[in-house]
C-alpha cells in the first residue's frame, strides 16, 4: 500500500479510503439539516434558548434541593440524583457517544456570563461586549487546566455522591466561575479552558456519531466576510472561538449553533457519521496533543479508583475515598495523583517505547508515537465509563421515582411515587452488560490503533510490528476491566 507524507514527521495518510471495521467508510455523512425543519430549527434564536431556559430552571431546584438537604442521605435528595445518576448516565450513554458535546449546547453555567457580555439573551446586538474581553493567555489555551481541576474534583466524589451541600457547593462554585471568568475574558473562555466537565466532552467527543461542519469549501472561500466567526444580525460570532469553516474536530465545538444562524449560504451541516472519525485528525490547526492525551491516562485513571471506591467490594478502599479518617483521605488524594498522572502514563510510555523498538523505525520521534497511540484510549476509555454507568443507573435509578415526587424532601407526593421502594433492576446481568460494553470499545480501540499506527509508521510493516505493544495494552487494559467489573462482581455470587 503506497502512503504519501505531509511534510517532514508529520503523519502519513493512506491514499486508499479508510473504512471503520473495514466495512464503513469514514468519510460517510448523513446531513440532518438537509431535512428543512431541522435546519429551521437550527437556526432559530429560540435554539438553544429554550433547552438553556429549562435546564437553568432545573438546576435552580437542584441547587435549592442540595442546600436543603444539607448531609442528608443522598440518594434521597433531588440534586444529587439528577446530576450525579441521571445526568451522568444520560452523558455517557448517549450524549457524548452519539451527539458530541450536545451538552454544552444546553448546558445553563455560561448562560449569566452569555447575558452579561452580550446585555441581551434573545436578541441580537453588534455593541462592542461587556466586559474586559481579554484574550485567553495563549500557553494556556489547551486542556491542562481542566485536567487538573477535574481530577482535584474527584477527590471529593465520595462526598460530593452522598452529601447534598457538597454538591451545592461544587455546582454553586462552577457557576460563579464561569460568571467572573466571563467578567474578564472574552466568549466561552471557561468553557473552553477551564470546565471540568467540557474536558472530557471534548476528548471523547472525537469519538462521537456526530458532528458540525461547513459543507462547501469553495462558498467559505468566497465569503470574505466570515460572518460565522465575527458574527451579524442574526447571530453572535462563534462564542467558541473557532473558524466554522475551517475546524476538523469536534473537541472544542460547544455545537452552540450560532454558525446556523450567522452563514448566509446555508453552509453549515449537522451530520451523523461513522463512530470515531475525528480521532484520525491531526493537523496543524488541530494537533494531537499531550494535553489530550494526559486526559485519556486521567479518565482511565479515574475510572478504576471510583470502580474500587464506590461498586468494588473493598471496604478500606470506599473508607478511604469518603473520608473516613484524615490520613486515609489524604493517602487517597496522593495515591489517585500517582495513579492517574504518572503510573498509567509511564507504564503507556513503556509500550510505546517498545513499539517504536520493535517497529524498526528510527525516524519517527518517540513523543509522536506516544502521543499518536494515546488516542487509541478514546474509545476504550469511554467504553470504560459506559460499563461503569451500568453499575449506576441499574442499582439506584429507583430512586428517581421517589425524588421527582418530592424534590425538596417537604412530604410531597406530587407524581404519587414518593413511596416507591428501592427496586434494583436487571442487577443480575449488570456484569455481562459491563463486559459486552468493553468488548465493543475493544473492537473500536483496536481498529483505530492500526489506523493510527499506519500514519505514525510511514512503512507498512513497520507500521505492523509497531502496533503489536500497542495491542498487548490495550488487551491488558480491557481484561483488566473486565476483571473488574466481571470477575469480582461474579466471585461475590
Amino acid at each position: 500500500m503506497s502512503e504519501t507524507c505531509k511534510n517532514g514527521n508529520a503523519p502519513c495518510k493512506p491514499e486508499r479510503k479508510e473504512r471503520l471495521l473495514g466495512l464503513i467508510d469514514l468519510d460517510a455523512r448523513f446531513e440532518l439539516t438537509q431535512f428543512r425543519l431541522i435546519r429551521a430549527l437550527l437556526k432559530s434564536r429560540w435554539m438553544p434558548l429554550l433547552l438553556l431556559f429549562f435546564n437553568t430552571f432545573m438546576f435552580v431546584i437542584i441547587l435549592v434541593a442540595a442546600l436543603l438537604g444539607g448531609y442528608s442521605a443522598g440518594n434521597y435528595n433531588f440534586g444529587i440524583m439528577l446530576v450525579w445518576i441521571l445526568w451522568w448516565v444520560l452523558l455517557m450513554f448517549v450524549l457524548v457517544p452519539v451527539f458530541a458535546r450536545a451538552w454544552c449546547l444546553m448546558c445553563p453555567f455560561p448562560i449569566f456570563s452569555d447575558w452579561f457580555q452580550r446585555k441581551r439573551l434573545i436578541d441580537v446586538g453588534q455593541e462592542k461586549p461587556w466586559g474586559l474581553n481579554r484574550r485567553w493567555p495563549k500557553w494556556l489555551k489547551n486542556m491542562w487546566l481542566m485536567n487538573v481541576l477535574f481530577l482535584v474534583t474527584t477527590y471529593f466524589s465520595g462526598f460530593l455522591t452522598v452529601r447534598p451541600f457538597a454538591s451545592f457547593v461544587l455546582l454553586g462554585s462552577v457557576i460563579l466561575a464561569a460568571f467572573i471568568v466571563g467578567l474578564v475574558y472574552e466568549k466561552r473562555s471557561f468553557c473552553l479552558y477551564l470546565c471540568p466537565v467540557s474536558g472530557f466532552q471534548g476528548l471523547y467527543s472525537q469519538f462521537a456519531a456526530a458532528e458540525i461542519r461547513h459543507k462547501d469549501d469553495e462558498i467559505c472561500k468566497a465569503h470574505k466576510k466570515k460572518t460565522c466567526f465575527i458574527g451579524n444580525e442574526k447571530g453572535h460570532g462563534c462564542p467558541w472561538l473557532l473558524m466554522p469553516f475551517k475546524f476538523e474536530k469536534n473537541t472544542y465545538c460547544g455545537m452552540c449553533l450560532e454558525c446556523f444562524k450567522t452563514c448566509p449560504y446555508d453552509n453549515m451541516a449537522f451530520n451523523l457519521r461513522p463512530f470515531g472519525a475525528d480521532l484520525l485528525v491531526d493537523s496543524k490547526l488541530e494537533p494531537k496533543g499531550l494535553d489530550e492525551a494526559w486526559k485519556a491516562f486521567i479518565m482511565l485513571g479515574i475510572a478504576v479508583v471510583f470502580y474500587l471506591g464506590f461498586q468494588g467490594p473493598w471496604g478500606f478502599m470506599k473508607d478511604m475515598i469518603r473520608g473516613t479518617t484524615l490520613s486515609g483521605f489524604f493517602s487517597y488524594i496522593v495515591i489517585h495523583t500517582v495513579f492517574c498522572f504518572a503510573f498509567i502514563p509511564a507504564v503507556f510510555f513503556l509500550f510505546c517505547w517498545l513499539s517504536k523498538l520493535i517497529s524498526g523505525d528510527r525516524e519517527v520521534p518517540l513523543k509522536q508515537v506516544f502521543t499518536g497511540f494515546a488516542y487509541t484510549l478514546i474509545p476504550l476509555g469511554l467504553g470504560v465509563w459506559v460499563a461503569f454507568s451500568f453499575g449506576i443507573i441499574l442499582p439506584n435509578g429507583s430512586y428517581l421515582l421517589h425524588i421527582a415526587s418530592d424534590p425538596f424532601s417537604w412530604g410531597w407526593n406530587l407524581l404519587g411515587t414518593a413511596n416507591f421502594p428501592w427496586t434494583p433492576v436487571l442487577t443480575q446481568y449488570l456484569p455481562h452488560l459491563q463486559g459486552i460494553a468493553m468488548l465493543v470499545f475493544y473492537v473500536f480501540s483496536i481498529d483505530y490503533g492500526m489506523k493510527l499506527s499506519r500514519r505514525i509508521y510511514p512503512n507498512p510493516a513497520h507500521a505492523h510490528r509497531g502496533f503489536l505493544p500497542i495491542l498487548a495494552v490495550l488487551t491488558a487494559l480491557t481484561f483488566l476491566f473486565l476483571w473488574l467489573y466481571m470477575g469480582s462482581a461474579l466471585s461475590e455470587k
